[in-house]
């Protein structure tokens, strides 16, 4: 009896052993592993543009209204939108099966709070509400706009995908002050935030929300379509130096990195089991932030001088290297290649940049070597490579660089700091907006010309820009619109809300295990193992 117990015991320990590698095999295929651009230092996806936030946001909160590949608005949790009284009134009605991650179910009184809160902090959104004389829920599944005069991009706000994204949350989140950041991470999303397995600077951890209902039809694209998961868990892995994110990835470490640098690209493309790929056509420009309440930028004259010290080639091959496929210079206020694009005043940035003229220009505006506080990303080897050149090039122009240099997530905490250079503010920092954030006048955040009052660091004021963006709303056809673009345009080169760094294209590199991958920006659902 001993003996025959003694069998069993170690025919079942070796089936054990023979269980234990498959079992960690098959867990291991149900985790994606992932490196994003930089750490995840703010979780408020309302309080911040920054897109590492805008893309942790996206796994957690669910939207409205979606955006498609041809860039039009479609519903998401929204069953549909209808539209009454000439345009004036305008439904919104809420798919069945909606629910929250504690659990409860999804309001229509959720929805206004969040519409309320987002439309604090964001260009579209401020627009939206302008046109709005009541935003309210009758009922339970009813979101109801009554509007001052119709206004036709209201699903397209509502579904816009680049930040800050109207993201949907609890009614007792969206209540918070836009101006404070929530740190509870509840939405109606395909993924939780799994806050305790969290570890700064290291590790960030989704898990699958198995009561999440995808949206039934379509295709999908974008941010359209249904979110369908198929990971039960996502972990972020921070890995800061470039050329250890490309081992990790080689070596099947990992399965994503969202943004390889320009110099890894051609190692990654040899490798015969990564794909690397570019996936949003619109691509990122650069934009260098003035800040316009502290000297020597609160001078337009000298703001307009340093606009003829700006090499968009230099900032352009720092980051995306010297293959011209990946790069478009000179670029304006809009996206090139979009309907809004335009040519106007662009010779600021054309020939051969004279540094003397530059300097004579900017001291006789007034300038007394005032210090430049340069906010420099060392985390975000694309942002401090426009740190860099944007140090050198202010220092041609004679200006007097303070190059402060820290991780990201403190560059996004310290560039909403409106106090004076003594007390720890800022002169300027450099940043990349997605092109589909600059297609147009109204979503176009760095464009607002509303002083103090606005919503994002920098706060130029330009009442013109304003009343020309308030006429593109009104224009009666895309020519009118072309046509105030171009005003737009030019007056940016008289105000100088920001300068423009030119277009790079920004490739992603995955293992070709995986399949699915959308286009737009890094998003995991639809996103599989093969």
């Amino acid at each position: 009896m001993m003996k025959r117990r003694t069998l069993l015991q170690t025919a079942g320990a070796g089936a054990a052993a023979l269980a234990a590698p498959r079992l960690a095999r098959a867990q291991k295929e149900r985790v994606l592993k992932f490196i994003p651009q930089s750490d995840l230092t703010v979780l408020d996806p309302i309080w911040t543009t920054a897109y590492v936030t805008r893309n942790h946001g996206y796994m957690i909160f669910d939207t409205l209204f979606g955006t498609d590949g041809a860039l039009q608005p479609s519903p998401q949790m929204a069953e549909g939108l209808t539209v009454e009284n000439d345009g004036k009134l305008a439904k919104i009605v809420l798919r069945d099966g909606l629910k929250w991650h504690d659990g409860e179910k999804v309001l229509a009184r959720d929805c206004v709070a969040s519409i309320q809160r987002w439309a604090k902090r964001d260009a579209f959104g401020q627009t939206l509400i302008g046109y709005t004389d009541e935003l309210s829920a009758p009922d339970d599944k009813t979101i109801q706009f009554r509007l001052k005069k119709p206004f036709a991009l209201l699903a397209t706000a509502l579904g816009k995908s680049p930040t800050n994204f109207p993201a949907m949350m609890p009614e007792r989140l969206a209540k918070t002050d836009a101006f404070k950041q929530i740190t509870e991470m509840v939405g109606s999303g395909p993924y939780r935030f799994n806050a305790k397995e969290r570890v700064p600077g290291h590790l960030i951890v989704y898990e699958r929300f198995a009561d999440y209902k995808p949206r039934e039809g379509g295709t999908p694209v974008w941010t359209a379509g249904p979110k369908i998961t198929h990971f039960d868990r996502v972990e972020w892995q921070i890995i800061q130096d470039p050329a250890t994110a490309a081992a990790a990835l080689e070596s099947n470490e990992v399965d994503w990195w969202e943004n390889p640098t320009g110099d890894l690209l051609p190692l990654l493309r040899r490798n015969g089991h990564i794909k690397v790929e570019v996936q949003d056509p619109t691509g990122l420009l650069g934009a260098m932030r003035l800040n316009h309440l502290t000297a020597p930028f609160n001078n337009p004259a000298i703001r307009r001088a340093l606009l003829k010290a700006v090499n968009q080639e230099d900032f352009t091959i720092a980051v995306a290297g010297d293959d011209p496929k990946m790069r478009h210079v000179p670029t304006g206020i809009f996206c090139p290649g979009t309907p809004m694009a335009t040519d106007a005043g662009l010779d600021v940035f054309r020939g051969k940049r004279d540094y003397d003229a530059v300097k004579k220009e900017i001291a006789a505006a007034g300038y007394k070597g005032e210090k430049v506080v340069l906010l420099a990303p060392t985390d975000f080897p694309v942002l401090k490579a426009l740190a860099d050149v944007c140090a050198d090039t202010m220092q041609k122009a004679g200006l007097n660089v303070d190059y402060q240099a820290m991780d990201w997530g403190s560059v996004v905490q310290r560039r909403a700091k409106k106090d004076p250079i003594d007390q720890g503010g800022w002169s300027v920092f450099n940043t990349f907006w997605a092109g589909l954030d600059q297609y147009n006048p109204v979503g176009h955040a760095y464009l607002r010309g509303q002083g103090e009052a606005g919503g994002q660091p920098g706060w130029p004021s330009s009442p013109r820009i304003e009343e020309l963006r308030t006429q593109w709303l009104d224009a009666p056809d895309v020519t009118a619109q072309k046509k105030i673009a171009e005003e737009i345009q030019l007056q940016a080169f008289v105000d100088v809300p920001y300068i423009p760094l030119g277009q790079v294209l920004i490739a992603t590199a995955y293992r070709d295990s995986l399949a699915g991958v959308l286009n737009g920006f890094v998003l995991f659902w639809n996103v599989k193992r093969v």
